[in-house]
């Protein structure tokens, strides 16, 4: 493709859900050069300027990425790099620190891409955070997790809730480090209790430009998979004003300059405690979401961001009620899928999808991959916007019956 302006967003990870940065680049007359995984360069090649295929894998070989991320911005001098998901975010980082361009820093880069390394940073600025151990043979820890049972087992390094379980007691605990014991390391967290939400922020140097707060809706143990979000959500007073200080504060402790912030924490007794961070695009639509409920691009403010571009005025608040419902399905074969049409004619949804067909089989869930079907709704209020969800929940099905290796 040709006619854009000379200047250049090198976009590393596009997929499906980054092609919304492609519209945005275009709109702000950008040329648009991609780093994509080889499998997926050829569907993209059409949308996109340029492709530099990369050796990396989406979930994992952040290095693979970030020699091809080095070698594109060396060969390629780009007015901005922006990192779609998690497996991007070092590569990212390393060239941005490198050719001096916008980006979250170097050091809030790494700190994101490690939960324990996250641990130690904010227990020395004091931020609320559950208990935890870093272990490297789960079964030795299990003197440390004993008086705090309920614990929480997770990797260091993962997206999606994948890997991340609730481990209720003794023996459950016995169970799962003999099951888990090739992994390395581990973090052991006492499991928090409240309500779960994520708090996503556009920041420029280091100062908050504009944030939204999203209530989340999961599975609940043991593996805790996200099906509902609600955008723009508002807490009371003394519970808001604590949660703008957390995104402070987590903003100060991991180095954050200049990009966009995915701040997943529980409301507790004792006040809003970090599960994790992310310094690249939430998943679940939920920059969809944010872009219905305040009226701006925010794919589009990302980019000016990652470019130096000027920024509009912030949003005064939400001109509109925005969630994303997603659908797990018991484990089996899949015998018929219904009410896909019908949901997609509704006046507040304004995309639906599923994601398996009849004779399909479906596990287990226990991540956010297995999730058979979604749909992203908007209203004018909060009460329209529950009908909604409401309807979409009764009418989108997908039936199962068990599958024969289950019997």
């Amino acid at each position: 493709m040709s006619g854009h302006g000379d200047r250049e967003l090198l976009l590393v990870g596009v997929g499906v859900m980054g092609r919304p940065y492609v519209a945005a680049a275009r709109r702000l007359g950008l040329r648009v050069r991609a780093v994509e995984a080889h499998d997926w360069a050829g569907a993209i090649e059409d949308l996109v300027d340029a492709v530099e295929p990369s050796r990396g894998r989406y979930g994992s070989l952040d290095e693979l990425w970030a020699e091809t991320v080095h070698s594109a911005a060396r060969t390629h001098p780009p007015a901005g790099i922006l990192a779609f998901t998690e497996s991007h975010v070092l590569g990212a980082a390393l060239a941005q620190d490198r050719f001096g361009l916008p980006g979250p820093s170097l050091q809030a880069a790494v700190i994101s891409r490690n939960k324990a390394l996250q641990r130690g940073r904010f227990r020395t600025h004091g931020i609320g955070q559950p208990d935890h151990v870093l272990t490297d043979d789960l079964a030795d820890s299990a003197g440390w997790a004993g008086p705090r049972l309920p614990v929480v087992v997770k990797p260091l390094s993962s997206a999606g809730s994948d890997g991340v379980e609730l481990v209720a007691d003794a023996a459950a605990f016995e169970r799962t480090a003999l099951r888990r014991a090739a992994e390395r390391p581990l973090l052991v967290e006492s499991a928090l209790e409240g309500p779960e939400y994520s708090w996503e922020a556009l920041v420029r140097d280091g100062e908050v430009w504009f944030s939204n707060l999203t209530a989340k809706t999961t599975t609940g143990p043991p593996h805790f998979v996200e099906v509902a979000h609600r955008a723009a959500v508002s807490l009371p007073a003394p519970d808001a004003d604590r949660v703008a200080a957390l995104g402070r504060s987590v903003i100060d402790a991991i180095g954050m300059r200049t990009g966009i912030v995915h701040l997943e924490f529980r409301m507790t007794d004792a006040g809003p405690a970090v599960m994790e961070v992310a310094v690249r695009t939430p998943g679940d639509y939920i920059m969809e979401l944010c872009s219905l409920a305040y009226g701006i691009d925010w794919h589009e403010m990302v980019v000016r961001l990652a470019t130096g571009t000027e920024l509009p005025p912030p949003p005064r608040g939400p001109v509109r009620h925005a969630a994303s419902l997603f659908v797990i399905s018991d484990p089996g074969l899949v015998i018929a899928v219904d009410g896909l049409d019908e949901v997609r004619r509704h006046p507040a949804v304004v995309d639906a999808a599923v994601k398996v067909a009849v004779g399909d089989t479906v596990g287990r869930t226990s991540s956010s991959l297995q999730r058979t079907a979604y749909a992203v709704l908007a209203a004018d209020s909060p009460e329209e916007l529950e009908e909604a969800i409401e309807f979409t929940r009764r009418t989108l099905s997908i039936k199962t019956v068990p599958a024969a290796t289950e019997e």
